[in-house]
């Protein structure tokens, strides 16, 4: 199990890799920097928003704002009004982000899928339908537990911690029923 768990985090390593030099080979995307301004309603004009790729020095409202809503008087106090930004993004990066959420995504669906389906059908053929549930008459009334010791042998031999969990299940049951039968049948009540 821990070397699929290890093959499954080198697939992984290397895909992102393999992603990384791709996407890093290329040059900055244009749509990775740009010079955002808001401006305002102004006079008769109504707000709007400007976006061009130009450089961080060059990202004011002379450079980006075109075609320029106002006539030539009117530039430099429209100018003042709108807020310019430089923005910058690595779409590599996202784009790997989304990729590695995805994959995992992707492997805890298939681990449900494989708890949910696959699992209850290779137990179901590997160890039978019933092979720690115990009838009361395999039981019997002075020893509750006979079977107990090697039904834990059993379960200790097996790795699977499901088992053990089901193992524990099933003698808590077995607890109960003993003592349903103990109080109600008897009317003994157990210390």
């Amino acid at each position: 199990m821990a070397a699929r768990r290890g093959g499954w985090v080198r697939i992984c390593s290397l895909l992102a890799v393999a992603v990384l030099a791709g996407l890093g080979a290329e040059a900055k995307n244009s749509e990775d920097v740009r010079c955002k301004c808001i401006c305002p309603p102004y006079k008769d004009h109504s707000g709007h928003i400007y976006n061009k790729n130009v450089s961080q020095k060059d990202c004011d409202c002379l450079h980006v704002v075109e075609p320029m809503p106002v006539p030539g008087p009117d530039v430099e106090a429209y100018c003042l009004r709108c807020e310019c930004k430089y923005e910058e993004r690595s779409s590599v990066t996202i784009k790997v982000t989304i990729i590695i959420y995805l994959s995992i995504l992707g492997l805890l669906l298939l681990y449900m899928v494989y708890l949910t389906l696959v699992e209850p059908i290779l137990k179901r053929r590997l160890f039978g339908h019933s092979q720690l549930i115990q009838s009361d008459e395999d039981i019997g009334d002075h020893q509750p537990f006979a079977n107990a010791h090697d039904v834990l042998a059993r379960s200790r031999s097996r790795a699977n911690v499901l088992n053990k969990v089901e193992y524990a299940q099933q003698r808590w049951k077995l607890q109960v029923q003993e003592q349903r039968k103990s109080v109600f049948d008897r009317h003994v009540v157990l210390s």
